[in-house]
């Protein structure tokens, strides 16, 4: 075994709600984390909790649907080196909830947005943007902000 010092990763959750071609994004606000940007319903882990329930959990705090464990598809695991913090994202795919989408953290989110997949915002977080991009393509590990 080497002597090398382990490293521990936080973790983040990111829900991507798709009905067809469209998914569902919030403008973020007042956060101090990009700001303005648009996202999908995302958050970090809460102590004890797994990264599908961290998921689910979020969903209902940001948009207020119901998706259950089986609806919650884990397609996209993203590294990421934002500054000077190293993170993994893990992205789930839902195509069936309950509940209409709608902002329950009105001090976080200015709107909520359905979006066609081949024309998302400009103002869209950078590595959001290249989850949806590399899902669609069917690719499911990347890294971003290494370079």
């Amino acid at each position: 075994m080497s002597n090398r010092e382990r490293h521990m990763q936080s973790a983040a959750v990111f829900v991507i709600l798709r009905k067809g071609e469209r998914v569902l994004l919030l403008q973020r606000m007042a956060t101090g984390w990009m700001d303005g940007q648009f996202s999908v319903p995302a958050g970090a882990l809460d102590a004890g909790e797994t990264i599908k329930t961290a998921a689910i959990r979020e969903t209902l705090e940001e948009v207020g649907t119901i998706v259950h464990p089986h609806d919650a598809i884990h397609t996209h695991t993203m590294h990421c080196k934002t500054g000077s913090a190293t993170w993994m994202g893990h992205f789930f795919v839902v195509e069936s909830w309950h509940g209409e989408p709608h902002i329950c953290e009105p001090d976080k989110h200015t709107q909520v947005l359905w979006c066609e997949v081949n024309t998302l915002p400009d103002n869209l977080i950078p590595y959001v943007r290249q989850a949806l991009d590399l899902i669609k393509q069917g690719v499911n590990y990347s890294e971003f902000g290494w370079v």
